[in-house]
């Protein structure tokens, strides 16, 4: 920080300048008011963190800036230039390079096919050699490895996200947007993250960062804006304020960190899940997990750390009944459920919370009402074998709606129109309410805001002093260490490590999860 301080005194006119500029923005959707009236500037040599709890209008207002929204009302200044921006295209020729929340990538081409799509003298197809070797170059130098030829549908969610760290990279963007680009990163590879948005912010460049996590933002930003039901409610410099300011701006209300709401002790001794030996292909046809074992026990909660990639996925998929063991057991309230149905496994107690929302715990065309009742709906009370009783699902819902404040419009709203914290309410409420004897949580908080993470580490707390057994899987090490009683460390498809989570030292785990054993 002092080296950054003495350069910037050094060029003291290339950081007053303000390289983004943005003025009485008002953006609506069928009636919702997204953002209203926000005024926000970015300075060139500054990372400028964005806070605000999902739905209040942050990654809407970045949209605008990056062209894929056209704002109602307001102006929009680049270098010092009124501009509009139509399309992502007219962003990117500006020198405006977006890392999105939600990927912008296409499952059936390859790494370096997406990376360059849209670059004018790039052949989509068959990309130039040199364009790989560019790629692994900057992959290499950011510490963000991927083969350029794997297919993207192969990729796990942290390794898309990795690709589309490199796409923007690889433009050499001078005013950078990033969308809680670390959720899938160990700390050793944050770490080496934040170097490089600090040196790029070094070298004159501005750096628009997005993030639900308060550490972020005092570790790595130079300045802070919070956005509030589509308003602007905070600016300041980062040095000038603290998480729980910061916290309190943002939900409008005290906030309980994880230190603060404890957790428990785990008493009991019953196995309620184990894992004896297991190997299971990935979808490449290779071994993702290697005789891997473990138990756990009623009200215990086993935390799984591992960068994305290291067979975590094919794990819970495994558990699950999503995919096929190859050899081995899996034992359920000592039950042998080794490659029975999902339904089957889901009708001992099973319930899972899955990392892809979208994709895996919804079907987003259907209403909230359909959503709610997804795993039930072909037995009593919900049906009578025949005939769905609408009435009860009705009432059913509701009481979940309102237990779990899910916020929509009404019950027959089709999920695919709700924010993604309302999304992981509904499958939580779904989940959750069943009483389950096992809950099988994959990335559970990925993406979503401050008030969301409490309320659901809240209610994992509460499923575990019902007994209830939980698999934490999270590359989030903070939430790991806060709800686990132990840890394991999977690394290229082994458990490398196990640790009581409260004799654990976080930087022992996080160097575990790039493949340094202890």
């Amino acid at each position: 920080m002092r080296r950054r301080n003495e350069f910037k005194e050094m060029n003291e006119n290339i950081y007053s300048e303000v390289t983004v500029e943005m003025k009485g923005i008002t953006k609506t959707f069928t009636g919702v008011v997204a953002n209203y009236k926000v005024d926000f500037k970015a300075e060139a040599g500054k990372i400028h963190a964005v806070l605000g709890e999902n739905g209040a209008g942050k990654t809407t207002l970045m949209n605008i800036l990056y062209g894929i929204y056209q704002p109602d009302e307001g102006e929009i200044f680049v270098k010092g230039r009124r501009v509009k921006l139509k399309s992502p295209r007219d962003a990117i020729n500006l020198g405006i390079g977006m890392v999105h929340q939600h990927f912008m990538l296409i499952p059936p081409h390859s790494v370096a096919e997406n990376i360059v799509l849209g670059l004018k003298g790039s052949s989509f197809f068959y990309p130039a050699e040199k364009i790989k070797k560019k790629l692994l170059e900057i992959s290499s130098k950011y510490g963000l490895e991927i083969n350029p030829d794997a297919k993207v549908w192969q990729l796990s969610v942290g390794e898309q996200q990795r690709v589309e760290i490199l796409k923007t990279l690889f433009r050499g963007s001078d005013i950078l947007i990033l969308d809680e680009p670390t959720s899938v990163l160990t700390p050793p590879e944050t770490k080496n993250l934040f170097k490089t948005l600090k040196k790029m912010a070094d070298e004159g460049k501005t750096i628009i960062f997005i993030t639900h996590k308060l550490e972020e933002v005092m570790n790595v930003s130079d300045e802070v804006t919070v956005l509030r039901e589509g308003k602007v409610v905070f600016t300041s410099e980062t040095s000038k304020t603290n998480k729980k300011e910061l916290a309190k701006e943002m939900v409008g209300r005290e906030i309980l960190f994880n230190s603060e709401l404890g957790n428990g002790k785990f008493v009991k001794d019953r196995v309620s899940l184990e894992v004896e030996k297991i190997s299971v292909l990935n979808d490449k046809g290779l071994l993702a997990l290697k005789n891997v074992s473990f138990t756990v026990s009623e009200g215990e909660i086993l935390g799984v750390a591992g960068v994305a990639g290291n067979g975590q996925k094919e794990l819970v998929e495994a558990i699950t009944g999503l995919r096929k063991v190859l050899k081995g057991k899996i034992k359920i309230l000592g039950k042998d459920l080794t490659n029975k149905s999902p339904r089957e496994i889901h009708g001992i107690g099973v319930s899972h919370i899955p990392e892809e929302r979208v994709k895996t715990g919804i079907v987003p065309n259907l209403s909230v009402m359909e959503n709610v009742v997804l795993r039930d709906y072909y037995h009593p009370p919900f049906s009578n074998g025949f005939f769905l009783n609408w009435k009860f699902i009705r009432a059913y819902t509701q009481n979940l709606v309102d237990q779990y404040r899910i916020l929509t419009p009404n019950l027959n709203t089709p999920v695919k129109l709700l924010s993604g914290g309302n999304i992981q309410r509904i499958i939580l409420a779904r989940e959750i309410s069943r009483h389950p004897k096992l809950i099988i949580a994959s990335h559970p908080t990925y993406g979503l805001d401050i008030a969301a993470t409490e309320h659901i580490h809240k209610l994992l707390r509460e499923q575990k002093g019902k007994g209830a057994a939980v698999l934490l899987v999270s590359e989030d090490l903070d939430e790991i260490m806060s709800l686990s009683d132990r840890v394991i460390v999977l690394f290229r498809g082994e458990i490398i490590g196990e640790f009581k989570a409260s004799e654990a030292k976080i930087e022992e785990i996080g160097l575990m999860m790039a493949g340094v054993k202890g």
